[in-house]
């Protein structure tokens, strides 16, 4: 018996490795990784497969032991980090492109609960009420305790037009909320403008996909058409964008910067991990395309903008806020971001699965690190209360609330950035009932709703920019 379990203790020690050159555990890579192998850790691993394999009370193949041992050795850095199987790696790739099956929710994880980032707009999630900061308890009649992530979203994502109760806690609420859903293709639009009043243009970015730079470009072309003359001003909505592909940011941001201007740089352990993203199309366009911004109306660059943020603006959309903050071409209105400011690149693997690894920081062309702080508005304004709900901004989840969330990465918290306008008071003051009123309704499947208290003041002040423009 012992030799048979020293035989499995020398197969587990061979498989390692072999999963360590896989993911390019390689002493000539980096200097820090040239120490020689930890020999009596992986010994120890090789003793703890050998127990499970031999006393563990049901037989469990190989493959489910090492595929739990990355997933525990990638969940275990970051909140961002993740084992992906075949499966969830197809859905990642399919979920770029604007199209995914299933709720319509960014998760991750925390107190071994599904912990809701931010519902994704026009999904059944977020249809249904779904709240940035919601723990997720129970799927159907199964609770989550226990389970990994990859095993809980695969519970969430089914065929079309089929169910699922969730049982969820809200801070807000003394009970839990049992909420169902129906399941379904959610095809994700990504830019939805429209004019908010004659000279002044509305564009919301709900999520950063393949196509969000081009969709951007038609939409600002269609806005120019559409007003019959130069647009007075715009305003670039990023509220509860999640993000999405670093690509489309730099598109988004290179459409209001002046060319080759600095959108953002990244930081990290390996030379490839280093970059410096211009707003140039080689930074934004993939391979043979077209340049979907050559043809912008000039007067984009210039004209008056103002971008909306709140916390579930995260990660791609905090890189263009940060961006345009820093090169003063926008005012950055709303509340603080998420504070996602660390790169994920997704390493394939060979067999069909791929890890999704925390490789870089980002930084805002001021030098900033968004990492677990987020970006600060150039002027403060909270959301008003929806549907007759108070909004506590205590409540919000942020990067910095996660669970081993990587550290901001600057001695001086970031306060190398160059200076932007010190932010304004929050708004005390909440709108008057009736037009525009805290306690309306608001439709969320509008494009623009005539209650929206943070875009009215956007637009109150880009009419005021245009007053004294004109003197």
């Amino acid at each position: 018996m012992r030799s048979k379990l020293q035989q499995v203790g020398l197969i587990s020690f061979g498989a390692v490795l072999g999963i360590m050159l896989s993911l390019n555990y390689s002493a000539i890579a980096d200097k820090e990784t040239s120490a020689p192998l930890p020999i009596d850790d992986l010994r120890a691993f090789s003793e703890v497969f050998g127990k499970i394999k031999s006393d563990y009370v049901e037989p469990v193949t190989d493959k489910k032991l090492f595929s739990e041992a990355i997933n525990g050795m990638l969940s275990g850095l970051d909140p961002h980090s993740a084992y992906l199987d075949t499966d969830a790696f197809k859905d990642l790739q399919v979920g770029t492109q604007g199209e995914v099956g299933g709720l319509g929710i960014e998760v991750g994880m925390e107190d071994g609960f599904v912990k809701v980032v931010s519902p994704i707009e026009d999904t059944p999630a977020f249809r249904s009420g779904i709240k940035s900061g919601d723990l997720i308890i129970k799927l159907d009649d199964t609770p989550i305790k226990g389970m990994t992530l990859n095993d809980a979203v695969k519970r969430m994502r089914g065929k079309p037009n089929t169910q699922i109760t969730l049982t969820v806690l809200r801070k807000t609420e003394s009970k839990p909320l049992v909420i169902t859903l129906t399941r379904a293709v959610i095809q994700i639009k990504s830019v939805k403008f429209k004019l908010a009043e004659p000279g002044y243009g509305y564009i919301r970015i709900t999520q950063f996909q393949e196509h969000t730079g081009e969709d951007l470009a038609k939409a600002i072309d269609t806005l120019y058409k559409e007003n019959k003359a130069p647009l007075k001003g715009m305003v670039l909505d990023l509220r509860n964008d999640p993000g999405g592909l670093l690509n489309s940011a730099v598109a988004v941001s290179a459409a209001f910067l002046q060319p080759n201007a600095l959108v953002v740089y990244t930081e990290g352990r390996s030379e490839d991990a280093k970059m410096k993203l211009t707003a140039s199309k080689e930074n934004y366009l993939r391979g043979a395309q077209d340049d979907f911004l050559k043809h912008l109306p000039p007067s984009i660059k210039n004209i008056p903008l103002i971008t909306l943020m709140n916390g579930g603006s995260a990660s791609a959309s905090e890189i263009v806020a940060g961006a345009l903050q820093d090169h003063k071409r926008s005012i950055v209105m709303g509340t603080q971001s998420f504070g996602k400011g660390s790169v994920q690149t997704v390493l394939p693997l060979g067999n069909g699965t791929a890890i999704k690894l925390t490789t870089a920081r980002y930084y805002t062309p001021g030098g900033r690190s968004i990492q677990a702080k987020g970006i600060t508005p150039d002027i403060v304004v909270e959301e008003a209360t929806i549907n007759g709900e108070s909004k506590d901004p205590s409540l919000s989840l942020r990067e910095a609330d996660l669970e081993r969330h990587l550290s901001n990465g600057l001695k001086d918290d970031g306060k190398t950035a160059a200076p932007v306008a010190k932010p304004a008071e929050p708004e005390k003051t909440k709108p008057a009932k009736g037009k525009g009123g805290a306690n309306e309704k608001i439709d969320p499947t509008e494009v623009i709703s005539k209650n929206d208290y943070q875009l009215n003041q956007a637009l109150n002040l880009l009419k005021g920019l245009q007053i004294l423009q004109n003197k």
